[in-house]
């Protein structure tokens, strides 16, 4: 049975504010009856915008706040500014244990800084990371980093595998998820020497996940695994320019299907394909970037989308709270470390071992020779 959770939502968040955040929780809920909510902003326009919403009045509540992040504020001014804001008030009630996650709209560097000081990392995190879904072929896989960070080193790849999992079992209900680290071919020898040395660790060291190797840049849409690892500055150019391309498509579809009478009249016969197709790939259905590796949970939400885009947001979270991701992805980590400490260290006295079995081995005397 599903137990109650409270979400608490930045409603200042994004574009619009007010008129999507709630509009959206209102979708959620009706998804999931036993959320409940706590907003967080201006509470005259909050309380406008729930007037229209009943039944998700009754399972709220507001707090009052004036002061907004902006969208484009530095991460910095956010920190030094931002405390009492309604994106700060939201990761505090989480913090605070008040609410189970965190939705905002907002200002994305800002809610990454915030989150980061207010939640602060789980234990042998060294740095968070952004976790997309990303539709395929079959279904949809989870990609991270796409942004939190510039670089990464092997064991924070590693520990990426690691939270990558632990949201796939959440949201797609999978015990040992399939992970794969994104190169630029599948060979050994291909790629930096962090990502080597990442593939070499996923190899050699027993996690609860099935670890595939390295995937191609074209693999990822094709479903190849649950789980696909890259450092953040790759993985957002891949987001963005995957974002991009099928943008590009749906334009050159539009533009065809409108091009003559006899592809007007085959667009209106196909209709029904069309539908299906334009839901695929709507990116409003997998809306919502999860900051992992924290000791809470936090959803961003892209600033320009719609109510529904934003209730999966809240979908996303409500799942990864009432999966008790934190929990196992604590276990996890920690296992993982100890594991990399205990093999680091029977390395070192095997090294240790054969040094010393080395300074005092006999010196081997020549036939017919004294030795000298």
């Amino acid at each position: 049975m599903v137990s109650p959770k409270t979400i608490a939502l930045d409603a200042m968040g994004g574009d619009h504010g007010p008129d999507v955040i709630v509009p959206g929780a209102a979708l959620s809920l009706q998804r999931h009856p036993s959320l409940s909510f706590v907003f967080f902003g201006h509470k005259g326009r909050i309380d406008a915008a729930l007037a229209g919403y009943a039944a998700l009045a009754v399972k709220s509540r507001v707090v009052h706040t004036d002061l907004v992040i902006a969208m484009d504020e530095k991460p910095s001014q956010a920190l030094r500014r931002g405390k009492g804001s309604s994106m700060w008030l939201a990761l505090e009630a989480v913090k605070s244990g008040e609410a189970h996650a965190a939705v905002s709209a907002g200002n994305t560097g800002a809610l990454m800084a915030i989150a980061k000081l207010v939640l602060r990392p789980i234990p042998g995190i060294e740095r968070p990371a952004i976790a997309a879904l990303w539709p395929t072929v079959t279904s949809e896989c989870i990609v991270l980093d796409v942004g939190a960070n510039i670089g990464a080193t092997a064991n924070q790849l590693t520990d990426f595998s690691l939270m990558g999992a632990a949201m796939a079992r959440a949201v797609f209900h999978i015990e040992r998820p399939s992970v794969g680290l994104l190169n630029v071919g599948t060979e050994d020898v291909k790629g930096n020497e962090d990502v080597k040395a990442a593939h070499a660790i996923l190899k050699s060291v027993e996690l609860p996940l099935d670890y595939k190797g390295f995937v191609e840049g074209d693999r990822i849409g094709h479903g190849a695994v649950d789980v696909v690892v890259v450092e953040g500055f790759a993985g957002n150019i891949a987001l963005k320019t995957a974002e991009g391309t099928a943008r590009q498509i749906g334009s050159y579809l539009k533009a065809a299907m409108s091009s003559s009478v006899v592809t007007k009249a085959g667009a209106l016969l196909a209709r029904d394909g069309f539908r299906v197709l334009k839901e695929k790939m709507d990116p409003r259905r997998v809306n919502g970037g999860t900051f992992l590796g924290l000791n809470g949970i936090a959803v961003k939400s892209h600033g320009g989308t719609d109510a529904y885009g934003f209730a999966s947001a809240v979908d996303l979270a409500f799942e990864m709270a009432d999966s008790g991701l934190v929990a196992r992805l604590t276990a996890d980590i920690g296992n993982f470390h100890h594991k990399l400490a205990a093999s680091t260290e029977s390395e070192a006295l095997g090294q240790s071992a054969r040094a010393l079995e080395g300074a005092v081995r006999p010196a081997v005397v020549s036939p017919g020779g004294d030795g000298h």
